[in-house]
């Protein structure tokens, strides 16, 4: 006898990726707490207008090493969910690309911010990878351009003033209805269109577990909330959640 399983949607933010050693943005100890000047560096209209913040955003990716960080056991356990058959989709507001790192099936996760991995040209949209351009950094090119038009190249990411790509979003808010299950892992659950989704998941229907170190705006909706580091919580959840 075959088990149906519910469809799980698995929203992921920052706090699944430190330890991984990529800081968070919002926790108490995150990047904008310590410096809020530098979220600068990700807002697009200053990023394309001022070529000394466009430097000192190649510094900052060039030295924080996203690119060479590995999946960690949180990452590890939901794809350990995915092969032990659970319908499921990953909707992550991380840019690091680690849930494919760890084995998660590209097409199963739905990257909601874009991803730092590859770069392109603001003006004729030329793609490539950010290693690439990295390179070209650390060669002695303090603001790399595009090699076809001489362009600005910026990450693919969804930066600050930018809307999110609205077929991945759809895709997104899909899942989240369609779903039983939504578990919020790691993220504040502040930034929007992304945070809705968790409550789009509890006005169908969804059981909603929030796992987060600190208190999240959608706490008083959840079905549980769980304050255990992420290594160690999500694993646990997830034997609980293939038990059901």
């Amino acid at each position: 006898m075959t088990i149906k399983r519910p469809l799980t949607a698995v929203l992921t933010g920052a706090g699944i990726s430190t330890d991984s050693g990529i800081p968070d943005y919002r926790g108490p100890k995150g990047l904008w707490q310590r410096d809020p000047s530098a979220q600068q560096l990700v807002t697009i209209g200053p990023y394309l207008a001022d070529t000394e913040i466009r430097r000192q955003a190649w510094l900052m990716r060039r030295d924080a090493g996203a690119l060479h960080a590995e999946p960690n056991a949180g990452h590890r356990a939901l794809v350990e969910l995915e092969r032990a058959g659970v319908p499921m989709r990953v909707l992550t507001q991380n840019v690091d690309g680690l849930h494919q790192a760890a084995g998660q099936t590209p097409r199963k996760v739905l990257e909601l911010h874009g991803t730092a991995r590859d770069v392109r040209c603001a003006s004729c949209g030329d793609r490539g990878p950010m290693t690439g351009a990295l390179a070209r950094v650390e060669a002695g090119e303090p603001d790399p351009a595009c090699l076809v038009c001489g362009g600005i190249l910026r990450p693919c990411t969804v930066m600050f003033g930018e809307s999110l790509d609205v077929t991945v979003l759809d895709q997104a808010e899909t899942v989240s209805i369609a779903c039983e299950v939504f578990v919020a892992v790691g993220s504040s659950l502040q930034v929007h269109p992304a945070a809705g989704l968790a409550e789009v998941a509890v006005q169908n229907g969804a059981r909603l577990i929030v796992v987060n170190g600190e208190p999240t705006p959608y706490d008083g909706m959840a079905h549980e909330v769980i304050r255990e580091p992420i290594s160690t919580a999500l694993p646990a959840l997830v034997t609980r959640l293939l038990a059901a």
